[in-house]
């Protein structure tokens, strides 16, 4: 046929919209299977559309008529760092895509579907298996390969629990977004662009490709380095949801309007940069953005001369990794804050917030409230577990009570069942560190930091641990350099106050009264909520000679931490090294000198 005939044939077709009806039987058309819809545009693709759509209705009307239950749109389920795209039938962690069977997919989208429930194994097999003869091993096989997807075990059984002669039940904390679907139960053509029901993931974030300003086409490898590296390192960052990098590179050198990225990608942040090399040096400007509302909530800027390129990119990630984390944080609690019916995530990031102001009773207090609300609401809320080990370690390793040393005892207690629920928990690892080497182990602590640093390498507080680690082993020589590790990694952490302090106090140790002084002035000044900080200050002052300062400053940390003592500091034995006892001798002699009671 030639292309005249095409255009001949074509032209018989009076619309361009018509009805087609499918080889169905008179009692299955009245069940809908005449359905409008549109030709393509293209004439010869016009010309053979109809040929196909016959066996498309026939297979509509056949679910229709076995009653196979709708679905309401699209779903995605997110649970822990994962997401369950029931669309794409994908299962993500972070930014990577787990490879599992069919039958597995639709094994874990049954269980989340029906969470509220103990599923039976009958229910299964009719769900997966279409009610086909399965064996008892075929269905545990599938089971175990779930599990394994989700990071989870038969013996943990921390998402998946099986409950002997009843059936199983998913028992994770879930988090559902939604596409709508068309009025016909089948998605339409531009159902992509469809807004979401629900509202974003929490701390969930596009890091759209950096700009590469300098003119150079061949540094594009290396602003582009940068944008890839970040994402997988905020991929980290516990509770995130970060888009696929695959993703984001499609907005390479495009205008984005962020609130309509916002809702097409169904993310909170979107987060973009530049990266301009002039010279010997290079700057990185960057800025994240309230994908709702358009506002910008943080702009830094890093200058820096040009040294080995690959060795600046791991900074740069890390410095904005840690930072972007913590202003992530603040923003997720100030939505909760003005949320009417928190739930447990909500409360968990109000509890960090109020960690983040310092370490005074009423800091401690109010997080305390939220983390133990959180898991009111989520038992099983591992992020809000170890926000109630840290204000146990704080209480006790800050000498808040005299129960210290059983305060760290439930710290240490409570982070072993996360680390048997999540063993892989970073950050849980270092806190266990932390209280290793509040409590005369110094030398495990260290392990436990380089095994979190293993997992993490930008958790810069841990560099911070191990300088307070060689302290307390009589080794102070050695903290400074860990403190300016930690400050290379994130020189603007939330936590620089309590670093700072780590050096003054080792300063103290070796002898360097006038260092120490300086040291924990900055440490004060960083956080005027820090009664340790205050104490140090005025025991380094004590030995001085600076007496009036010292009794300055010994007030305000007495006024923050009310029922501070000596004794109450001796009772708790951080330490048996005899360098670390000598140098403690001489602390207790400044801080008696500024005025400190001995209780």
């Amino acid at each position: 046929m030639h292309r005249g005939d095409y255009n001949t044939a074509v032209s018989c077709l009076p619309v361009r919209t018509q009805w087609s009806r499918g080889s169905c039987s008179s009692r299955l058309s009245k069940l809908g299977c005449f359905t409008r819809r549109k030709l393509p545009a293209h004439p010869l693709a016009r010309l053979t559309a109809g040929l196909h759509f016959a066996y498309r209705q026939l297979i509509l009307c056949g679910l229709r008529a076995s009653e196979t239950p709708k679905r309401n749109g699209s779903l995605r389920y997110l649970f822990e760092d994962y997401a369950l795209d029931t669309d794409r039938r994908e299962l993500h962690r972070a930014t990577d895509v787990i490879v599992v069977t069919p039958q597995v997919f639709d094994l874990l989208d049954y269980l989340i579907r029906n969470r509220e429930r103990v599923v039976s194994k009958d229910d299964l097999i009719k769900a997966v298996w279409n009610g086909r003869v399965v064996s008892d091993a075929a269905l545990t096989t599938r089971l175990n390969a779930a599990r394994t997807a989700i990071g989870d075990t038969g013996e943990k059984q921390r998402l998946i629990k099986t409950l002997p002669r009843k059936g199983f039940r998913f028992v994770g904390s879930v988090k559902e977004t939604q596409k709508p679907a068309t009025h016909s139960g089948v998605p339409s053509d531009h159902s992509h662009d469809a807004p979401t029901l629900a509202s974003p993931p929490r701390l969930s974030i596009v890091v759209l490709p950096f700009a590469n300003l300098s003119g150079d086409r061949e540094q594009d490898y290396f602003v582009d380095g940068v944008t890839e590296s970040l994402t997988t390192d905020l991929s980290r960052i516990n509770g995130a949801f970060v888009i696929a990098r695959n993703t984001a590179f499609t907005f390479k050198a495009k205008p984005v309007d962020v609130r309509k990225l916002g809702r097409e990608l169904n993310v909170r942040y979107v987060f973009e940069g530049s990266v301009q090399r002039g010279g010997d040096r290079l700057r990185v400007n960057v800025l994240l953005v309230d994908a709702e509302t358009g506002t910008h909530l943080w702009a830094e800027r890093f200058d820096k001369p040009v040294a080995d390129l690959f060795d600046m990119q791991d900074e740069i990630v890390s410095r904005l990794g840690n930072t972007l984390g913590a202003q992530l944080i603040e923003a997720e609690a100030r939505r909760a804050e003005r949320s009417l019916h928190p739930d447990a995530m909500d409360l968990y990031f109000q509890g960090r917030a109020w960690l983040m102001k310092g370490f005074t009773l009423e800091c401690v207090t109010h997080a305390r409230s939220f983390f133990e609300r959180s898991l009111v609401f989520d038992p099983g809320n591992v992020e809000a577990m170890i926000g109630l080990a840290h204000i146990d370690m704080i209480v006790g390793a800050s000498f808040m009570t005299d129960d210290g040393p059983a305060r760290l005892a439930v710290a240490e207690a409570s982070l072993s069942k996360v680390l048997s629920i999540r063993p892989n928990h970073a950050p849980a690892h270092a806190a266990l560190g932390y209280v290793q080497i509040f409590t005369n182990r110094a030398a495990q602590g260290i392990r436990e930091c380089e095994h979190a640093l293993a997992l993490d390498r930008n958790l810069a507080d841990v560099h911070a641990a191990l300088g307070l680690a060689k302290f307390y082993m009589g080794h102070s020589a050695e903290t400074e350099a860990h403190i300016l590790e930690a400050f290379r990694l994130s020189p603007r952490d939330v936590d620089a106050y309590r670093w700072m302090r780590f050096v003054g106090m080792a300063k103290l140790q070796l002898g360097l009264d006038a260092e120490a002084v300086s040291w924990l002035r900055r440490s004060t000044e960083a956080n005027r909520n820090y009664p340790l900080a205050h104490l140090a200050l005025a025991a380094a002052l004590g030995l001085t000679g600076a007496l009036d300062e010292a009794r300055t400053a010994a007030r305000t940390g007495l006024a923050l931490i009310s029922g501070f003592t000596i004794r109450r500091l001796l009772a708790t034995q951080q330490s048996d090294n005899p360098i670390y006892l000598l140098g403690l001798d001489r602390f207790c002699a400044g801080m008696r000198l500024a005025g400190v009671p001995e209780g």
